[in-house]
């Protein structure tokens, strides 16, 4: 069975509960690592890739900078290369992001200045002359950059993540067992949203505080319901991790957790092979690794939600 013709699932109220609900998420979960496979291989994943391969990783500080000049920047590029790569005009009247580009020049191998620096500066390097000299990092230059949403042309290629279904009487029931799952819980109207391309946010507070869930409203209820579940498993799963290098595989977990959770309730959550394939890339058999939390977080949601879709 694919996420793609599921219909909801129940399981008889019983002894054998658990291990059926256990064997059923086990089963979802192989399911779910063959289908991030199946994602990377694809061709739509793979123009994507080629894509992403344009954008540069910037640094924490050009983030920042990125961040502060531009917080709902998502995909930023110079004026050349948004016209020559992506077939893309910056628009006009467009406000320029600044960030530092590096230089990179030949550079004296004993003090690492290039030529013109060396030139002026106290180094007595000469046993070779600068025309010798290997290329390397000498400085760094202010340089403009568009945000995406600041250009106009050809689109890009975008993945398929977001979950299908019927979800009306799915999304109440989440918030309405927030407190019962130590969160609490928002969904916020587009035009309030403060988060920019994020479709939701957890927010881990003092101690003495639940963590905060934020969802950005939106017409496709089965996707803003598994976006919901997606932070509540954040909520429940990460909130003592602090560690940056864990950021991918605290998705996959969350995301894990949203595909088995609205699976269960009959959703077509098949995009989150494709928002894994793009976390992950081809290191799936992480999402085994980690079935445990996955399997128990994702129970733990659904034991308390489906007690309110059964009772009415």
């Amino acid at each position: 069975m694919t996420t793609s013709d599921c219909s909801q699932v129940s399981f008889d109220d019983s002894d054998t509960r658990r291990d059926e609900m256990h064997s059923t998420m086990e089963a979802w979960v192989d399911d779910l690592v063959n289908e991030v496979d199946d994602a990377v291989s694809s061709e739509q994943f793979q123009k994507w890739l080629d894509v992403q391969s344009h954008f540069h990783d910037y640094s924490y500080r050009n983030t920042l900078l990125i961040t502060r000049q531009c917080p709902h920047a998502t995909h930023v590029a110079g004026y050349r290369t948004w016209r020559n790569e992506f077939d893309r005009h910056v628009k006009e009247g467009g406000s320029a992001i600044w960030i530092w580009a590096p230089i990179i020049a030949k550079q004296c191998p004993k003090c690492e200045n290039s030529p013109s620096y060396h030139d002026r500066s106290d180094c007595e390097y000469d046993e070779t002359s600068p025309e010798g000299w290997s290329k390397g990092l000498v400085g760094f230059r202010p340089a403009s950059v568009f945000d995406i949403s600041q250009t106009e042309g050809e689109p890009l290629p975008e993945l398929e993540t977001e979950a299908n279904g019927e979800a009306d009487e799915l999304v109440p029931a989440l918030l309405e067992r927030a407190s019962m799952l130590e969160v609490e819980a928002e969904v916020v109207s587009p035009a309030e949203w403060p988060h920019g391309d994020a479709r939701g946010v957890c927010q881990y507070r003092s101690p003495a505080e639940r963590p905060l869930i934020e969802v950005r409203d939106r017409e496709n209820s089965a996707d803003l319901a598994v976006t919901t579940v997606h932070e509540y498993a954040h909520a429940l799963l990460h909130g003592d991790v602090n560690d940056e290098t864990e950021r991918s595989k605290r998705e996959l977990e969350a995301e894990a957790v949203g595909y088995i959770v609205g699976r269960y309730f009959g959703l077509d959550t098949s995009g989150s092979a494709f928002y894994l394939a793009a976390w992950q890339g081809e290191e799936s058999e992480v999402i085994l690794a980690r079935l445990k939390r996955i399997s128990s977080t994702a129970a733990e949601i659904i034991d308390v939600v489906d007690e309110v879709i059964t009772d009415e």
